[in-house]
């Protein structure tokens, strides 16, 4: 007989990488129908051949490198729990930093309007609306699967967020906002990451942008002055070697303020910059 206990640990010493303790933890919550927490009451308990075998096939589909995301279908993203598919990128923990240097920007008794450019599974935006309730949060994405998905994620987090169609600015061709935020495609076509590991899983149109990566966040740079209110702020997330570039553009698009915030482990992660209050 096999305890829980012995599952996870045979598991873990299977899988690869740091977390291959969390990932076995998630996966055999997720072949069980029980939250992580019930392991530690119930480590002893002896694994059932039901469950031993549906966990089995999840580690299977882990070890041929399936995202544990897209195997369980949910990541936890800030305070939320949002479904993923094959349709939508993975949320990450350092879009966090994003959300927070967005929030440092959104005082809490002003009803602003906020805009999410390609939102995915719409943790972005979600995350704003779960801490703003007075914000008006709209997101947008190209791909209508990507959107039902965000839809569906508002739904059950209870989050009045407006989801439209098209690319980028498309969707919002008169509109203006006091916050634009996005966590584009930044990876170069040829990125040979795009072949590696959660990346083959995901959709390309989400990850890789042009001969540099950076053909999104040109469109989304020289757009957001047309959509920003006045004193309105740009933030975009991007790779750790693109900060000065970005910043260029930023600055070749009339925004003041350029700076680069680096995330947890040091690295540029997110540029931000603001257009001009005087600006016509």
């Amino acid at each position: 007989m096999v305890t829980l206990a012995n599952a996870l640990r045979d598991a873990a010493s299977r899988l690869p990488g740091d977390a291959a303790r969390l990932e076995a933890e998630l996966l055999l919550a997720h072949a069980m129908q029980r939250p992580r927490s019930w392991f530690y009451a119930h480590a002893s308990d002896v694994l059932d051949a039901a469950d031993a075998e549906a966990f089995e096939a999840l580690v299977r589909r882990r070890l041929h490198g399936e995202p544990v995301a897209q195997i369980t279908g949910q990541r936890g993203f800030w305070s939320l729990e949002l479904a993923v598919t094959a349709d939508t990128l993975i949320p990450r923990p350092e879009t966090e930093r994003l959300v927070e240097l967005a929030l440092d920007r959104m005082p809490r008794a002003e009803p602003l309007r906020v805009l999410d450019l390609g939102t995915g599974t719409g943790a972005i935006a979600l995350a704003i609306a779960s801490e703003r309730p007075l914000a008006e949060v709209t997101a947008t994405d190209a791909s209508a699967a990507a959107l039902a998905v965000a839809a569906g994620n508002a739904r059950d987090a209870g989050l009045p967020v407006r989801f439209l169609p098209g690319d980028w600015f498309a969707a919002v061709p008169r509109e203006q906002f006091d916050l634009v935020l996005s966590n584009p495609p930044y990876l170069a076509d040829d990125d040979p990451h795009l072949q590696q590991g959660d990346l083959r899983f995901e959709p390309r149109s989400a990850l890789a942008s042009g001969a540099d990566g950076l053909d999104a966040i040109r469109a989304i740079s020289a757009g957001a002055p047309a959509h920003l209110a006045p004193g309105g702020w740009l933030l975009v997330e991007h790779g750790f070697e693109q900060g000065e570039a970005v910043r260029a553009l930023f600055r070749a698009a009339g925004l003041e303020q350029v700076a680069t915030e680096r995330d947890l482990e040091h690295r540029d992660r997110v540029t931000l910059g603001r257009r001009p209050r005087d600006a016509g």
